[in-house]
């Protein structure tokens, strides 16, 4: 469900909306709606902060580059071991659960994000022309 609500800006954040109107390729009504809804996330969510990223806007863990779906996929490789995930980072325990909260408050965004960033090894070497592929044993290390 949506509501319509009217604001008046001035012409200095109505420039700057424009202009991110255009750089995201949507509407300053559309792009207003996404930029409020992201700012409100991250007064909600500790650590969490909105970038552009060649796949789109993301939530990112602030002060990172780690995106938040990709802290939310290595805590699921360690089978919810948040200490070793954050060891495994190099962060704090404490941010690793704040990208899990907001993973929880949005499942769907960041399913489809870890969904998004699988890919085969065919698809791998199409985009990748020289790519070779070594197969590692873990045991001889």
């Amino acid at each position: 469900m949506s509501k319509v609500i009217s604001i008046r800006l001035k012409d200095r954040p109505m420039e700057s909306l424009q202009r991110v109107a255009r750089r995201m390729g949507r509407t300053p009504t559309e792009s207003a709606q996404i930029l409020l809804d992201e700012m409100l996330r991250q007064c909600e969510f500790a650590f969490v902060e909105f970038r552009d990223s060649p796949a789109g806007r993301q939530a990112y863990l602030r002060g990172s580059r780690l995106k938040i779906w990709q802290v939310v996929q290595i805590v699921q490789d360690y089978q919810g071991d948040v200490a070793r995930a954050a060891a495994h980072l190099s962060i704090p325990p404490v941010q690793v659960m704040a990208a899990l909260n907001y993973s929880k408050a949005f499942p769907d965004e960041i399913e489809a994000a870890i969904r998004d960033s699988e890919c085969s090894v065919a698809e791998l070497e199409r985009l990748i022309p020289n790519l070779e592929v070594v197969d590692a044993d873990a045991s001889s290390a």
